[in-house]
């Protein structure tokens, strides 16, 4: 019997071995029978995966996120433990004890392709799946089984754990648009990968068996029921103990889809990078990982987009309530959940739609989409005037039933924890853009009212008439040909005559030009009628220095002159210029002569962090004759995150060195130049259109006011050393803004609200006099033998009448001109 069984055993042990000798031999033939298509593992050492578009302020901070696919890259080390756990608790338990292949999973598999003659899945491991996911296609064939597995083998050679735990991290699909671990963080949590809980991180690897089918947004029930499984699995492999299981499986499944994490909100900076760069790099923007850091400064935005809503909010409450947004037929919770049919209204500029809930004689109290309840003070209703069908305004509400009703549905102004103000979505519209006057960044940008709304960027698209705030332009050019501050100009009333041709055809209309006052002034020094914004003063000196030459000179500013008029009522501000153009004058002004183009993107890196691309723009250089360094307190542009992206030679340990030639910005107009008309304009803000600004309590601002005809654009454009803004209101659809709606009143409060963050902690300082100016004493209008101080450049220093200032006063009758102006 012994013999017989020894026997026995030992043909077994024969057919054993020659049976594992022939599958390796097989699996030898085959694997040299498929290694031409096999790809090269060692690819994904530097495999791309699609990676969005990312674009960062000038301080660091995401503004926006654009890209088909969602996908945030992250290191293992960046990989927290809870996630490492949950995917293998769900997918693979061996990963770090196999090869690469979990060779009892593959038996698993055998025996049910063989007992049901299809190919299964089981038995896959995290490097198979990634394999199958970056490497081969992903058909259910016997082929691509043993391509996977001999590519999984190969792939563990090449690749350390950790590295292909990474991989797989980064680049499994989990619905919504989301790659990867880190960015269904975000889509399902709203929060970063490190911060997830237990329960996250178990639907997260929950959802990887069926992405599209068992994310939460999908199908809460289902993700919730694979939760519950990977939840089980951690606590039987010991990653849980009993309590942390329950906790975590009462955790409620969110159903929300969150957007990429900005920490910063600044969608028409985003639009302006995602355009420019669109039509250089085309769709791969979109995929290849970018990095785009701008000029635009975070803090400086907030302030731009805060101080615009709250001019254009500001105004529209001027003009009366228009009523209620919608209403809410349904019955309406005194307490909970808001009522269906809340969600259709979205949140427009920070206004939060709410539907009225209850109103008594002291208040109102309503009830948000995400269940926040405010009550709506009596008082705070005061201003809701209801618009009559004649445009008119009824009288102001006594109690709040007087204006509002259960179910009506209303945008709020939150105004504390559990109190708000009544708004509503102005129909005005506004653009707001800040530059650093020194190279032209654009250190903060705000389009309009809401981007989500209306994504048409006011700031450069919107061409619109700059009124009066186009006069300095004029005013530069006078001083170059001779005028002074000092120089008396008559202010009486024009009038250009109605011309016909031989058919009776009009050829020119009748044009009376008139001050915004209907007042005339007589003879006025030219400080003084920029300051108070003298239209006629303003013609005269046009048409004494020629429309042609006019026409030519404003172009040194950056304006383009195909959109001049080459009429004297181009001096008014007939112009058709954006925001962004106007802002870019003034830097001239700000930064002593020098023409800098507006830009906003200083660099651009790769998806390894490989620049791609530096700014480097011509900068303004103040005080450089004869290759000087700049003195203490001139301006040099550094990229810094103090607001302002300006650094003060000294700051930096010592003068810092001119800019290199070929870097130097061009000039527009001299510094003398420069520096008179912006003191002329700092009497805009001490005396003049623009004395509200005065409650900055600086002395180093200057600017200028602007109204276009009927009232239809409001405008302020001003600066200090440091910065210079342009500040626009008016209706997309152009029409009267309404009474007593000018610059001073409509636009010059954006400004203010913005400088006054902006400059904040910033001590006034004043440019020092540069050579080319002299200073005067000229007698005061009164002729007051005492005199005063004026500036002139030293090429055009006045004498006689002209000094004194003793210009005849008194009524003069309307200059008529017969020679075609338009």
């Amino acid at each position: 019997m012994q013999p017989r069984l020894t026997r026995s055993l030992s043909l077994a042990a024969t057919v054993v071995v020659t049976l594992a000798g022939l599958l390796g031999l097989a699996l030898l033939a085959t694997f040299y029978y498929l290694k031409p298509t096999l790809p090269d593992v060692a690819q994904l050492r530097d495999i791309r995966l699609q990676v969005p578009l990312r674009v960062y302020s000038r301080d660091g901070l995401l503004l926006a996120q654009i890209g088909e696919q969602r996908r945030v890259p992250v290191r293992w080390e960046q990989i927290p433990p809870v996630v490492v756990q949950a995917v293998l608790a769900a997918e693979d338990d061996r990963f770090f004890e196999h090869p690469g292949v979990d060779w009892q999973g593959v038996a698993r598999a055998a025996v049910v392709a063989a007992t049901t003659l299809e190919v299964s899945q089981g038995g896959s491991t995290l490097t198979q799946q990634l394999v199958r996911t970056v490497l081969i296609t992903r058909e259910k064939q016997l082929r691509r089984k043993l391509r996977e597995v001999f590519l999984s083998l190969a792939l563990e050679d090449e690749l350390d754990k950790q590295e292909i735990f990474t991989l797989f991290v980064n680049s499994q699909f989990l619905g919504q648009r989301s790659y990867g671990f880190a960015a269904a963080a975000e889509t399902y949590f709203g929060k970063p990968l490190g911060a997830l809980e237990v329960a996250e991180a178990a639907l997260l690897a929950g959802i990887l068996q069926a992405p599209s089918r068992q994310n939460p947004v999908a199908s809460p029930r289902l993700a919730g029921e694979r939760r519950a499984y990977v939840l089980r699995r951690m606590r039987e492999l010991g990653y849980l103990d009993e309590a942390g299981y329950r906790v975590a499986l009462q955790a409620p499944v969110p159903h929300e889809v969150h957007g990429p994490r900005i920490e910063f909100d600044a969608p028409y900076v985003a639009e302006l990078v995602r355009a420019a760069l669109f039509e250089e790099f085309g769709q791969r923007l979109y995929s290849d990982g970018f990095q785009v850091f701008t000029t635009v400064d975070s803090r400086l935005q907030r302030a731009a987009d805060i101080a615009l809503r709250s001019a254009l909010l500001e105004y529209d409450r001027r003009h009366g309530y228009r009523g209620h947004a919608g209403r809410l037929a349904r019955p309406i919770p005194d307490q909970g959940a808001p009522a269906a049919g809340l969600e259709r209204f979205p949140v427009v500029g920070g206004l939060q739609p709410a539907v009225i809930m209850a109103v008594d004689p002291t208040a109102a109290r309503a009830v948000t989409r995400d269940q926040r309840i405010f009550r709506l003070p009596a008082e705070s209703l005061r201003w809701a005037r209801p618009v009559r069908p004649d445009g008119g305004l009824g009288p102001a509400p006594r109690i709040p039933a007087d204006l509002l009703a259960r179910g009506d549905v209303v945008y709020l102004l939150p105004d504390g924890p559990d109190t708000a103000l009544l708004a509503q979505v102005p129909e005005v519209q506004g653009a707001f853009v800040a530059l650093d006057p020194h190279d032209g960044a654009i250190v903060a940008l705000s389009g309009g009212f809401d981007f989500r709304a209306s994504k048409f960027n006011r700031v450069t698209q919107a061409r619109r008439q700059p009124g009066s705030s186009f006069k300095p332009f004029v005013y530069s050019a006078a001083l170059e040909n001779g005028f002074t501050p000092a120089s008396v100009v008559l202010d009486a009333p024009i009038v250009y005559e109605a011309r016909v041709d031989a058919t009776g055809t009009e050829v020119q209309r009748e044009w009376r030009p008139m001050n915004d006052s209907r007042r005339f002034y007589g003879p006025t020094r030219l400080r003084d009628a920029l300051a108070r914004s003298r239209n006629l003063v303003t013609i005269r000196i046009m048409r004494e220095l020629g429309v042609g030459y006019a026409h030519d000179y404003v172009q040194r500013f950056g304006l383009p002159g195909q959109h001049i008029p080459r009429d004297l009522s181009a001096a008014l501000g007939t112009a058709q210029l954006t925001p962004l153009e106007m802002a870019a004058g003034f830097a001239v002004f700000a930064n002593g002569g020098s023409r800098v183009p507006p830009w906003f993107i200083e660099r651009i890196t790769d998806a390894t962090g490989r620049v791609v691309r530096q700014a480097e723009p011509p900068v303004a250089c103040v005080d450089c004759r004869a290759g000087a360094a700049p003195g203490a307190g001139t301006l040099v542009p550094v990229a810094t995150g103090d607001g302002s992206g300006i650094l003060r030679a000294g700051d930096a340990g010592g003068a810092l060195p001119p800019p290199d030639g070929d870097r130097q910005a061009p000039r527009a107009i001299t510094e003398a130049n420069a520096w008179i008309i912006s003191d002329m304009l700092a009497d805009v803000i001490r005396i003049g259109t623009g004395q509200r600004a005065r409650a900055l309590g600086r002395t180093d601002l200057a600017g200028k006011t602007g109204t276009t005809d009927d009232g239809r654009d409001a405008w302020f454009s001003g600066f200090n050393a440091d910065l210079v803004a342009t500040a626009w209101v008016g209706f997309d659809q152009e029409r009267p803004l309404g009474p007593q709606e000018e610059g001073a009143r409509t636009a010059l409060p954006m400004w203010i609200y913005f400088m006054q963050e902006a400059l904040r902690g910033r001590p006034s300082a004043r440019p020092l006099m540069p050579e080319g100016v002299v200073t005067l004493r000229i007698a005061p209008e009164g002729g007051d033998p005492g005199g005063a101080f004026e500036y002139f450049l030293a090429d055009h220093v006045p004498t006689g009448r002209e000094a004194g200032g003793d210009a005849e006063r008194g009524p003069a009758p309307p200059t008529r001109y017969e020679e075609p102006i338009f």
